[in-house]
């Protein structure tokens, strides 16, 4: 178990699509163990694997003190007008941008022991399910923005003292 650094922009790890998880190993429980101990830092709604550099489906969430994971999550419906909401990115360290979400989301995956794992809510939920299973399909928020955000964020991107 171990609270695992995070991916910047930049590497190529976060645009890539990752693997679906087939057998449940011990291998598979401790990346959802060093998920859990990643997302429980302040500050922070959601890790997906490949933001600590594995390339596998699943990520862990941390709203409003609810902590979990999910293996394999698929995006299965968003509803509602999509609108503007600031977001941030723990893969693009700093930024805080509105990127355009539904305001409800449901992903549904599996747990450690094979079972069906459903998630679904408004608000900070609903952001964090897009958010987290667009990692996994190798896209970051920017790419959420808007033409003329998006210039603004690559210009602070190459501006900041971590690129």
């Amino acid at each position: 178990m171990a609270v695992r650094p995070i991916r910047v922009f930049g590497d190529p790890v976060l645009k890539s699509v990752c693997a679906p998880i087939g057998e449940i190993d011990e291998g598979v429980r401790a990346l959802v163990r060093d998920l859990v101990d990643t997302v429980e830092l302040p500050g922070r709604a959601g890790v997906a694997a490949n933001q600590i550099g594995v390339g596998l489906r699943a990520f862990s969430y941390n709203i409003d003190g609810d902590i979990g994971y999910v293996l394999n999550p698929v995006l299965v419906e968003v509803s509602g007008e999509p609108t503007a909401i600031g977001e941030g990115c723990l893969s693009v360290p700093g930024l805080w941008h509105d990127a355009v979400r539904y305001p409800y989301a449901k992903v549904v995956g599996l747990d450690l022991d094979g079972n069906e794992v459903i998630l679904e809510g408004e608000g900070l939920l609903a952001q964090a399910l897009q958010h987290e299973t667009d990692h996994l399909d190798g896209k970051l928020y920017l790419e959420r923005l808007t033409p003329e955000e998006r210039r603004v964020a690559m210009r602070e991107i190459r501006e900041s003292d971590w690129f």
